[in-house]
């Protein structure tokens, strides 16, 4: 027991549970895309509709949960210093090491079993997932301490989401290299735009020295860096979006236009005071957000459904003539 335990609250049930995040199971809205490609590209190519969802969820919100409870675990001595972070359950109470391992056992068993259950792809993604929580939270690699590392190695969840997705209606291939990269380069860009609000933020208020002791990969960043690197995942995400729209239905490049004003707006979402950004289960209450994902849902019905010819000209070689 370190000095900084004393006066700290005993761990109750409701504490372990607590740390286990369920509520950023709305997180795990990525997964529905993967589902929705994987019907209109491929078909239902499992026996059991239902089981598999079923079995598919229960194993990512497990898996993801786990990762939860050693990223509160390892993070105690460090968020700390965060002005909303040092309120977490495994900052302010003490918790058994012993019962952690425990539940992150608990929770990764209970997640790869029904991932078993599911299909051999939804075992080999979950299996990822997993290790993924330990690379990145875990000494002596933990990559959330090293700029730029921290951010494409916590967005490979997004991918990983997809593709439980994807594997919930067709467990016998992978999704489309192309939308794979589309999804960890969008995710990258939630994660800088994230890190791009807290720097913004904390620094305003409690300076660079306490920003660096809660993270120690702010030390490798700027506001200027972050802010170019957004930039940079936006342009990569849009680049293989672009591939896979153009290959598979060219009428999806009518979502392009909303998708644009998707990142901007977040983008500017991030760089406001008290930003949802730093809090993504809290993005449902952005109502500009939430309409225009609205919006690009209808857009993709619509491209889903509509067959628009003129597009065409966006899937060949075409030249201007001037005679």
């Amino acid at each position: 027991m370190s000095i900084s335990d004393f006066g700290k609250m005993q761990g109750t049930v409701a504490a372990y549970i607590a740390i286990a995040r369920l509520d950023h199971s709305t997180k795990h809205i990525f997964i529905v895309p993967g589902m929705i490609l994987a019907y209109l590209l491929r078909g239902v190519h499992t026996t059991s509709f239902v089981s598999s969802i079923t079995l598919g969820l229960i194993a990512a919100i497990c898996i993801a949960s786990a990762n939860y409870v050693i990223n509160e675990w390892f993070d105690r001595e460090f968020d700390k210093f965060h002005p909303t972070k040092s309120e977490r359950t495994a900052v302010k109470t003490q918790l058994s090491g012993t019962i952690i391992f425990l539940e992150w056992t608990g929770l990764v068993a209970t997640g790869l079993a029904c991932a078993f259950a599911a299909s051999k792809l939804t075992l080999v993604v979950a299996c990822i997932f997993a290790l993924q929580g330990i690379v990145y939270n875990v000494p002596p690699i933990r990559t959330k301490d090293k700029a730029y590392l921290d951010v494409v190695s916590e967005a490979v969840n997004n991918p990983l989401r997809l593709m439980i997705g994807w594997a919930m209606i067709d467990p016998t291939t992978l999704p489309p290299s192309s939308i794979i990269l589309t999804y960890w380069a969008g995710g990258a860009f939630l994660m800088a735009a994230k890190r791009l609000s807290e720097f913004r933020e904390i620094t305003a208020s409690h300076g660079r020295e306490l920003l660096e002791r809660y993270r120690a990969s702010f030390a490798g960043y700027s506001e200027i860096s972050l802010s170019v690197s957004c930039f940079v995942y936006a342009l990569v995400t849009s680049f293989f979006l672009a591939i896979f729209l153009i290959k598979y239905r060219v009428e999806y490049l009518l979502t392009v236009p909303v998708l644009i004003a998707l990142f901007g707006h977040y983008l500017a979402l991030s760089m406001g005071p008290a930003s949802t950004a730093q809090r993504p289960e809290k993005l449902f209450k952005e109502r500009v957000l939430i309409a225009l994902v609205g919006l690009l849902a209808a857009t993709f019905l619509f491209a889903t459904y509509v067959n628009i010819p003129a597009l065409d000209l966006f899937a060949g070689q075409r030249y201007i003539s001037l005679e």
